[in-house]
């Protein structure tokens, strides 16, 4: 079984409405990614936000879990809310499975400062600054 929400042909706009279910929040959040993510994280490269919304929907994390993982688990901070330490291969224990219970229970299980320090200790440039 394929995840087939986004595919080749779309425009970034078109794969950031796909993966916000029409949910304004996740939408916001979205556009304040991309707007805001290679700035951010300058080690990312030229794809910027572009990774945070691909990293998300490998994790399975659309609509209202986007605004969730934004306001509950990561307290409305962008650096938090960029995924860094998961993709960074789990860094602080950051899984999937304690990812999606931490959005499903406002926060509950997981420390997100503790895995934005163990971002920011591999990635120096990663701007926490630049994401409220």
């Amino acid at each position: 079984m394929t995840n087939e929400r986004i595919t080749g042909d779309m425009n970034v706009q078109q794969m950031i409405m796909e993966m916000c279910d029409g949910n304004p929040g996740a939408i916001n959040v979205l556009f304040q990614i991309m707007q805001k993510g290679e700035q951010i994280d300058t080690d990312a490269g030229p794809i910027g936000g572009l990774g945070i919304v691909m990293s998300m929907y490998t994790l399975g994390i659309y609509g209202l879990r986007i605004w969730g993982l934004y306001k509950d688990v990561c307290g409305e901070d962008l650096a938090k809310t960029m995924l860094r330490a998961w993709q960074m291969g789990q860094l602080a224990g950051v899984t999937k499975e304690k990812l999606l219970y931490a959005i499903d229970n406002r926060g509950a299980g997981l420390d997100i400062d503790a895995a934005v320090a163990a971002v920011k200790e591999r990635l120096p440039g990663f701007n926490t600054e630049l994401a409220t």
